[in-house]
């Protein structure tokens, strides 16, 4: 079957935190929004039958997670990924936000350091600073948009007695996809000093450009025993209003504290619609998700080539996951707050600005390209607009 992703979808007054809350967030409503990470692409007709299927029994009372919720689960993760991960492993979260956050309560102390690397997903910092524990940061290395680990930084941090790292895989927003490499370097460094690795894998499905995705817990037993793995289908199959996430801990102490935290908070319960939704997408969802890749890099190919054809001078780092795009704006000149502004105001647009993701941040914004093609051409041709009549010759 084929898939349209072209279609272009009216979703303002759905109640949708891309669209109807620009006013209060941006301070105009005319703006083209880039900014969230949830796609403008309609959900797959598979999964919202089964959801319509469900609804359409009279009750929606109080539910339990049945076995195959998780067999599907662990069915999706081997034939995507190659791991084999037993139904028994695995958990449930209502959000990959909120696991962080039960995970940093369930194992650590407030005082405790975990590490993070920016720039980074933003919300990893609240999670850190808001319960108490000290952030520690092992920045990435930018060499002209292309980001790497330092490892040399790394190990003297962990080495510093932090407790736990924050560990973005695929990385939002760089876009990177961590090699064999790096994850067995990772990994040497976290079983040497004892760190315990929260791996945040959300974005795991959305390997672009012959690019692979390894589980950090898929490399041996070892690593496996402190790595604690977040994943959904939220991302991959745009669903993020149904807050149905899923946590792998291999290791049966660590996943007995985070049912113990789970159970404190009572956050456990889930969605029926979620449970439907993600059985039906990771069931079914190869094809369209096939497509769905070939759509995103045809978006990353066309941005690249608007930039360089149209906009030299401002670049966007390789895309290797993800439908995020990192984009560095450092040639128009502008501080933080006047790009924001030149953005909103001038090109009517609304990027999430680098500053938000830590140091590494400035001059970058980060672009959603999760969207028919026809929105990205328009938000660009708004910026080369913009920026030819802010700054004339230069472009």
């Amino acid at each position: 079957m084929k898939y349209n992703f072209d279609k272009v979808i009216d979703r303002r007054g759905t109640d949708s935190v891309k669209y109807d809350i620009l006013q209060p967030l941006f301070g105009s409503d005319d703006i083209i929004p880039m900014w969230v990470a949830d796609m403008d692409f309609e959900v797959p007709e598979f999964v919202r039958e089964a959801v319509v299927g469900r609804a359409e029994h009279p009750v929606y009372g109080y539910t339990v997670r049945p076995p195959r919720f998780f067999e599907t689960i662990s069915a999706w993760l081997e034939r995507r990924h190659g791991w084999k991960v037993k139904p028994d492993k695995i958990d449930f979260s209502p959000g990959v936000v909120p696991a962080l956050v039960l995970s940093v309560l369930g194992y650590t102390n407030p005082g405790d350091k975990i590490l993070v690397q920016s720039p980074v997903y933003f919300p990893f910092f609240n999670a850190i600073t808001n319960h108490g524990r000290v952030l520690v940061n092992n920045q990435l290395v930018d060499q002209n948009g292309v980001y790497s680990i330092d490892f040399s930084d790394l190990e003297e941090k962990f080495s510093s007695g932090v407790k736990l790292m924050m560990f973005c895989h695929p990385h939002n927003p760089v876009g990177r996809a961590w090699t064999k490499q790096e994850l067995e370097m990772l990994a040497t460094l976290a079983i040497k000093y004892n760190v315990l690795v929260l791996s945040d894998e959300i974005h795991s499905d959305l390997l672009l450009f012959g690019n692979r995705h390894i589980p950090l817990a898929s490399l041996g037993k070892e690593i496996a025993s402190r790595t604690i793995t977040c994943i959904a289908p939220s991302k991959t199959f745009n669903l993020a209003g149904l807050h149905t996430s899923a946590v792998v801990i291999e290791d049966p102490k660590l996943k007995k504290v985070y049912e113990k935290i789970l159970e404190d908070i009572h956050v456990g319960g889930g969605n029926i619609f979620g449970f439907t939704a993600l059985e039906a997408a990771y069931r079914e969802g190869d094809e369209w998700l096939g497509q769905l890749l070939e759509y995103l890099e045809g978006n990353y190919d066309f941005l690249k080539k608007y930039l360089s054809e149209i906009l030299p001078g401002i670049t966007v780092s390789p895309l290797e996951a993800t439908y995020l795009a990192w984009i560095n704006f450092g040639i128009l000149g502008l501080d933080d707050k006047e790009l924001m502004k030149f953005m909103v105001k001038e090109a009517r647009i609304g990027f999430v600005d680098g500053p938000r993701f830590g140091e590494g941040g400035t001059q970058y914004m980060r672009m959603n390209i999760g969207t028919p093609r026809a929105v990205l051409k328009s938000a660009l041709d708004q910026l080369a607009d913009a920026t030819r009549d802010k700054f004339g010759e230069k472009f």
